[in-house]
């Protein structure tokens, strides 16, 4: 029989990843390392972004060398709580994935126990945890890390076409593919940068969105716009440029072919009373995946600031 180690309310077992556990939490699956800080001083949470789930070892052994016990979170429809028949990663709403996160820090604390909590997100996963701490404050929350929120699409014609169409298509097929978009980015992550990740998880060939996915994610993008009401210290962290999501671009491993950085530059100081910007030079979209160099510098930064939201 597979050994069960318990924790607050959840069965954890082995997990896909070494060093790792998990436990269902429907709609999500929630992650811990296995081996904690003997006395952690708080609870860092990662949430991934689209055509995405958590794999980045990493990222939780930065967070634990920083004092911090790790858990990650597979929203629903993606990763580990992908059900068979499902559309991964289709939501209707951003409040879905706003239940995901305030989901996932309760599951977290009843584990670890009364600790702060630091949240690091990353793209569509950041754009949701912003609106997550505007609209729903939790007073466990010390700090929020956003790594190269999804403000805004590097410029891509056809999904700016597609993006306009999806108001009056989510409205009566909201889970209506209308946007296909490749994914050099992904591919590179692999032939390239090395990662190893499930790619039936996280598609090199791109993960096709629906309108209702598109639409949600358009209207949260024009909130955080219109300015946010984030109550406790956000890390706003980006790479220096966008540029374009193609094999042939000279700069495809250092710079972010995903995310419109000046948009993210805008809306950064409209999040809340206590924001700090942050530019990682030669960063791509998902920092914590970047070459060394400014991987280190992306960990320095959230080290900083953990110190500085913990004292």
């Amino acid at each position: 029989m597979e050994p069960v180690s318990r924790g607050g309310a959840l069965e954890w077992r082995p997990d896909i990843l070494p060093g790792f556990e998990q436990a269902s939490l429907p709609p999500v699956t929630m992650i811990r390392r296995a081996s904690q800080p003997a006395i952690p001083r708080a609870i860092a949470i990662h949430i991934h972004g689209y055509n995405d789930y958590f794999f980045q070892s990493h990222l939780a052994d930065a967070f634990a060398e920083m004092g911090c016990a790790f858990y990650a979170v597979d929203m629903r429809r993606a990763g580990r709580s992908l059900k068979e028949g499902e559309k991964p990663h289709h939501i209707a709403d951003i409040s879905e994935l706003v239940e995901d996160i305030d989901m996932a820090v309760a599951a977290a604390r009843a584990d670890a126990g009364d600790l702060p909590v630091i949240v690091h997100a990353h793209s569509t996963g950041a754009l949701a945890a912003a609106i997550w701490a505007s609209d729903a404050p939790n007073p466990h929350v010390a700090g929020l890390v956003l790594n190269s929120p999804f403000f805004g699409l590097a410029p891509r014609p056809f999904l700016a076409l597609a993006l306009a169409a999806t108001p009056a298509i989510s409205r009566f097929h909201a889970a209506q593919v209308v946007a296909r978009p490749p994914s050099p980015y992904t591919v590179a992550l692999v032939e390239r940068g090395g990662w190893d990740f499930d790619p039936a998880w996280k598609k090199p060939g791109g993960e096709p969105a629906t309108a209702g996915w598109l639409s949600a994610t358009r209207a949260a993008q024009r909130r955080a716009a219109r300015g946010l009401s984030i109550d406790v210290p956000v890390l706003v962290a980006h790479s220096d440029s966008t540029g374009r999501d193609r094999v042939d671009n000279p700069r495809h491993q250092s710079q972010d072919v995903v995310v419109d950085v000046e948009l993210t530059r805008a809306y950064a100081a409209g999040l809340g009373t206590d924001v700090k910007a942050v530019v990682i030079e030669g960063s791509i979209h998902d920092l914590s995946l970047s070459a060394p160099e400014p991987r280190e510098r992306f960990f320095s930064e959230m080290a900083a600031f953990v110190d500085t939201v913990l004292e």
